[in-house]
């Protein structure tokens, strides 16, 4: 509807690649890792974010190969657990994302957010 006042908002998705393309890391990993953290195994990770347990497991066994380091430890009575690097890969992860929200959220009120806003009517009372 024309002089419908509408709100606009940018949204941008983050993850690390390595030179040839390949996802390294991203918010899908990330809530595996998370999903397996919470629950104590892949396949109830696999079952809470409703993937077969062979495409959860890809994925990590994919980023462990091209970051050279084990993102998960198999428990010896059944389970998977992160490794520290894995923790700390999350905890950065998740601030580079914040940061890059917080800064295009900056970036679009700068250069889009005014032209993109209906001009307010003159009030010719």
């Amino acid at each position: 509807m024309v002089g419908e006042k509408k709100s606009f908002y940018i949204r941008s998705k983050v993850w690390i690649e390595d030179k040839d393309g390949n996802v390294v890391f991203g918010l899908g990993r990330m809530r595996i890792l998370d999903a397996i953290q919470r629950l104590g195994s892949i396949n109830a990770a696999a079952k809470e974010l409703k993937m077969g347990y062979r495409a959860i497991w890809g994925r990590i066994n994919a980023s462990e190969e091209r970051l050279g380091k084990p993102l998960l430890v198999r428990n010896a009575g059944g389970g998977s657990q992160l490794t520290p690097f894995a923790e700390a890969l999350m905890e950065k992860f998740r601030a580079l994302h914040r940061t890059v929200e917080i800064e295009s959220d900056a970036l679009f009120e700068t250069a889009l957010a005014k032209p993109l806003s209906p001009i307010e009517p003159i009030d010719k009372s």
